[in-house]
């Protein structure tokens, strides 16, 4: 049985009310210059090492696109659908492609911070930004059909989030290229896009949320659920995973936080040309932006405690990634 708001307007939350015209114009440019960057640091000898050594990459991919699709579905499927139908339809549609969308670049830099391997998370970053115009469709399209599959008139628009993602693909592969033929430049657009990747992170916590305060205050409990659980739970997992193969700490910390951390920007960005003119898109918007928000927190605590690793003890283990 849904229980119903405990907040009836909580099932009307206006666009501008979750990001207002001039933030959308800034996140978007934000993504084209991040998604630039992301290519801007990739250089031929990384692929060749990847080719390889293909094994840390198949499993980043099993993980990105295996595990975080599912947690999103059932995140959804036990909190988000205690709510009332007109409010847990469209935000489990912005929890959904939150959990289908690749690895966000702040992942790299969480990667360093917590001794993992740099290297590997790079190119797991690239990987899975490359596989998602194919593995986001078809996430969304198989868990969008087990959550909606009763109420036919609310459809995800596939073919315009496929598009979208397309388009956003366009700078990562004109950054490869630029790198390809001048190093130093690319190396100055790698550095761009990390910087505007942490301004992301910034503006969102000294400007979104004293703004957004009366709309977080009113958000129901399941719905933070969703949107700290999918990064939380997502690293736990991986990490459990990683640690149950036995793979290299190093490399299961990497994998760990490729996972968990998703590309929060470029799922805000696609639910911004892709839902232009729902009546809905505020509240799709909603677990993007506060995961945005919390996976920098959780990443923080993560980072700490994986610090604490030996890494003296770890050179002694053979790395096979």
């Amino acid at each position: 049985m849904i229980a119903p708001l405990s907040i009836a307007t909580q099932a009307v939350v206006n666009e501008q009310d979750v990001v207002t015209p001039f933030e959308q114009n800034l996140l978007v440019g934000l993504v084209f210059v991040i998604m630039f960057g992301l290519g801007a640091g990739l250089t031929p000898r990384d692929f060749k090492l990847a080719l390889k050594r293909p094994s840390g990459l198949i499993i980043g991919f099993l993980t990105q696109f295996g595990i975080m699709p599912v947690l999103a579905y059932v995140l959804c499927l036990v909190f988000l659908f205690q709510l009332a139908p007109e409010y847990a339809l469209p935000v489990a549609v912005g929890a959904l492609l939150m959990g289908a969308v690749p690895a966000g670049t702040t992942s790299n830099m969480f990667t360093y911070f917590s001794k993992g391997n740099l290297a590997l998370s790079v190119m797991m970053t690239t990987n899975s930004t490359l596989w998602a115009i194919l593995m986001t469709p078809l996430a969304l399209a198989i868990f969008g059909n087990l959550l909606f599959a009763e109420t036919s008139e609310f459809q995800i628009p596939l073919t315009n989030i496929v598009v979208t993602l397309a388009i956003l693909l366009i700078p990562v592969v004109l950054g490869m290229l630029i790198r390809r033929y001048s190093a130093n430049v690319g190396a100055v657009l790698e550095l761009l896009g990390g910087f505007f990747g942490l301004f992301f992170i910034v503006f969102l916590v000294l400007t979104w949320v004293p703004r957004n305060w009366a709309l977080l205050t009113s958000t129901p409990w399941q719905t933070y659920v969703v949107a700290i659980g999918l990064g939380l739970f997502g690293i736990l997992i991986a990490y459990g995973i990683s640690k149950a193969i036995r793979l290299h700490p190093a490399n299961a910390r990497t994998i760990a936080l490729e996972t968990g951390i998703q590309n929060g920007p470029l799922a805000i960005a696609i639910i911004l040309l892709t839902f232009q003119g729902s009546p809905d898109i505020g509240l799709i918007l909603i677990v993007p932006a506060l995961y945005s928000l919390f996976i920098v927190l959780i990443s923080t605590v993560v980072t700490i405690v994986f610090r604490r690793a030996n890494t003296a003890a770890e050179q002694k283990i053979p790395n096979l990634l």
